[in-house]
């Protein structure tokens, strides 16, 4: 497997090219949590991990695969960039909480980074605000 990285990654000027870069085309992972999916939620609720994970978002301005103007204003995930397992957990692999694995992404993206859903990714661009687009009858 081609480990990736974030320092390879904002090499890619454009949104599609960095989610070209990440997807899996299907492809999760060897081992996935199954009956031990408590180990993940152990992690992911750990001091650590929210450490990074608060870390990661301010680096990549909360913007979705870290791309100027693709602002978050959803759920904010961060994305192993690199599949991890149940044994990565139990061992606390220094990469799983290493930034230079780790990437801001929305639902929409992490999910067609995994399962290869580029058209319904790319379908939709981020909405252009305009001052007062809300308030209709304010112009």
């Amino acid at each position: 497997m081609n480990i990736k990285r974030y320092s390879e990654l904002i090499k890619f000027p454009t949104f599609e090219e960095r989610y070209d870069y990440l997807k899996l085309n299907g492809r999760v992972g060897e081992d996935t949590f199954g009956f031990d999916r408590y180990l993940n939620q152990v992690f992911y609720r750990s001091k650590e991990w929210r450490s990074v994970r608060d870390f990661v978002i301010a680096r990549d301005n909360g913007c979705d695969l870290a791309i100027d103007g693709r602002e978050i204003f959803d759920k904010i995930l961060i994305h192993h960039m690199n599949p991890i397992t149940k044994d990565d957990v139990l061992k606390r692999q220094d990469y799983i909480l290493n930034p230079e694995y780790l990437i801001t992404v929305t639902k929409r993206t992490h999910d067609a980074i995994h399962y290869g859903d580029k058209e319904l990714l790319l379908s939709t661009s981020p909405i252009t605000r305009t001052k007062n687009d809300t308030c209709p009858w304010r112009h």
